[in-house]
């Protein structure tokens, strides 16, 4: 099985250990700590993965570091998944567990692409309206490209939605380029 895949298979494993416990949000900001922390920390995510590393001394170190911290039941659902050699996945499961959560919940993650940066009024607004069109809690991740002139671009899932300035021009542009223009007779003197 190819990583990508393991990680959902993991991440979906906890996702119904979270739902048997009713832990969803405690379990998506443990799984967040040990993804923000393993892809920070580079001695931390190497210690975990070095394979000369006997198991339960990463097994021993990774409670120890999150004891009280996160749920009992994360931790002990982390030792299963270093016990089974899949620690390199860790990351991956966290990002993947935040992703089930997230259909789970009707959210969107949606690229949006602005101009200039808004202000947090007009990210709220934005959030709004992109949750009245798309049907789902619309979570925006905002970009800035001056490029675009002016409007807005979204980006979720393989869809775009291209209301740029710089579209509108290129598109008039090309119109324009396209028209054929009325023949003009000169008069003769």
């Amino acid at each position: 099985m190819r990583d990508p895949t393991l990680a959902r298979n993991y991440a979906e494993a906890l996702f119904e250990l979270a739902e048997r416990h009713g832990a969803h949000e405690k379990y998506l900001r443990a799984a967040l700590l040990l993804t923000e922390v393993l892809d920070t920390n580079p001695r931390v995510r190497q210690f975990l993965e070095m394979p000369k590393i006997d198991t339960r001394a990463k097994q021993q170190a990774l409670k120890q570091a999150l004891t009280g911290r996160v749920p009992p039941l994360f931790i002990n659902y982390l030792l299963v998944v270093l016990a089974k050699r899949r620690q390199r996945l860790l990351p991956d499961i966290g990002r993947q567990y935040a992703l089930l959560l997230d259909e789970k919940l009707g959210r969107l993650h949606v690229q949006v692409i602005l101009a200039h940066r808004p202000d947090a009024a007009t990210t709220d607004r934005i959030a709004a309206e992109l949750s009245r069109i798309l049907g789902r809690a619309a979570i925006p991740h905002v970009r800035v490209d001056p490029g675009i002139v002016g409007g807005i671009i979204v980006r979720y899932g393989d869809r775009i939605l291209d209301g740029s300035v710089r579209r509108r021009l290129m598109s008039l542009r090309g119109r324009l380029l396209e028209a054929s223009l009325p023949q003009t007779q000169t008069v003769e003197e």
